[in-house]
């Protein structure tokens, strides 16, 4: 690790639901159960979870607490934005019991954890996967835009709309970042670069438009590479040791005979080594991004084609890292309005991760889900698609209710024009 200082990871909750108890929510729970202390760049590693802390006062203690720790500190925030019915407009982290009538006395007031944040001497880093209630939103859209939200702190994430029935598993955000925390970068030092990591995320959770992205303030080294800790050290190699020089023959001096005419002879010069023609994914993917939000979606395909190719050199048709850039171009296309080209390459993706993985991969769930999302909305080429995309919900353990919509939609299809077959 770069810090051999102690250093802390903080969960917050701000899960308002009081039917949940103790319980984090299912996001929650995904960061919780993929020991987080190991994604720290510390020597020793705190972990402080705060599923259902009773108050500002309580959470704000903890906070100050483990601002408290000198070394790098990772604060990972899941839950609800609100401001209060009353004299609002001050943004707060729901808590267990909040409303936006009780939130300005219940939860935790956002620019309380700014400030604490603030104060922390080593290396920071925020990572928040949050929604946002009708009247919060406008608040957080414009924090967002000005750097209010953050105040200096780096900050990374996303913020949702609240959903209208509470979601049953982890977010697409937090997934797709716990994946790419997981496996690391073999080509990274032993720190991860907080920006390209959150970039990597936004194109792997295949967000829709009204999810708004955060990002704000470079870190310093406070994400772990476990690729890097896992890399084996080379050995070094003995050094030969010189063999003395044998003396030089003499030269004999041959009488001077006639010499043919001279011929050209061609030598070919010595082969150049191979140079690296596609920079390594996770320089690509932030390039990827860039350009296909400022409509250069023909570029962006390229750049991820290219990125395919040599993922398919290198590591095999089958392999994670080919599969990855096929879900990277599912989004651009989805991203560029052709969903059902998305939708193919999702059916792709999860085709191959069942294969790999099984069922209950829980990114291949995620996959089946982005494919069904992507078929809603590719008009024509919904009835074409559909076998296909039944197919996969078939071989998921609980679709039979998506299952069931595509069976339906292909009736409705035959009673409306008898000669289409399923």
């Amino acid at each position: 690790m770069v810090d051999t200082a102690r250093g802390c990871v903080l969960l917050l909750d701000g899960t308002p639901d009081r039917r949940r108890g103790v319980l984090p929510n299912p996001t929650a729970h995904a960061i919780a159960g993929a020991n987080p202390r190991r994604f720290l760049a510390a020597g020793a590693v705190d972990v402080v979870q705060l599923p259902a802390v009773e108050g500002p006062q309580s959470a704000l203690a903890y906070l100050q607490h483990a601002a408290a720790v000198p070394g790098p500190l990772l604060v990972w925030v899941t839950g609800r934005l609100m401001i209060p019915a009353r004299r609002g407009g001050e943004l707060h982290l729901a808590l267990p019991g909040s409303t936006p009538a009780t939130v300005r006395y219940t939860g935790l007031p956002w620019a309380w954890l700014l400030r604490t944040l603030q104060a922390h001497a080593g290396p920071v880093l925020v990572l928040a996967d949050l929604e946002a209630d009708p009247a919060s939103r406008p608040h957080v859209e414009s924090g967002a835009h000005s750097g209010e939200l953050s105040q200096g702190v780096p900050l990374f994430g996303v913020v949702h709309p609240v959903p209208p029935v509470a979601a049953r598993e982890a977010g697409p955000y937090t997934r797709a970042l716990l994946e790419a925390l997981q496996t690391g970068d073999p080509r990274a030092g032993a720190v991860l670069d907080a920006s390209a990591l959150h970039q990597r995320a936004l194109l792997g959770a295949g967000l829709g438009a009204e999810t708004l992205p955060l990002q704000w303030g470079v870190p310093g080294p406070v994400l772990a590479n476990v690729a890097a800790a896992a890399r084996p050290r080379p050995r070094p190699r003995p050094r030969p040791r010189p063999a003395a020089a044998p003396a030089p023959a003499p030269v004999p001096h041959p009488a001077p005979v006639q010499q043919p005419a001279a011929r050209a002879v061609s030598v070919a010069p010595a082969p150049a080594p191979a140079e690296e023609q596609v920079p390594p994914q996770d320089d690509l993917l932030p390039v990827i991004l860039a350009a296909a939000h400022a409509g250069r979606h023909n570029e962006a395909a390229a750049m991820a084609a290219a990125g395919e190719q040599q993922a398919l050199r290198r590591h095999g048709p089958d392999s994670p890292e080919a599969g990855l850039w096929v879900e990277v171009r599912a989004d651009l296309a989805r991203m560029a309005g052709d969903h059902a080209r998305a939708a193919e390459l999702w059916m792709t993706a999860a085709g191959v991760r069942l294969g790999r993985s099984g069922p209950a991969d829980e990114e291949a769930l995620a996959a089946v889900k982005r494919a069904h999302y992507c078929w809603q909305h590719s008009g024509d080429g919904a009835l074409r698609l559909a076998p296909a995309l039944l197919a996969l919900w078939e071989r998921i353990p609980g679709g039979e209710g998506a299952a069931e919509h595509i069976r339906t939609r292909l009736q409705e299809a035959e009673e409306s024009w008898p000669g289409v077959a399923r």
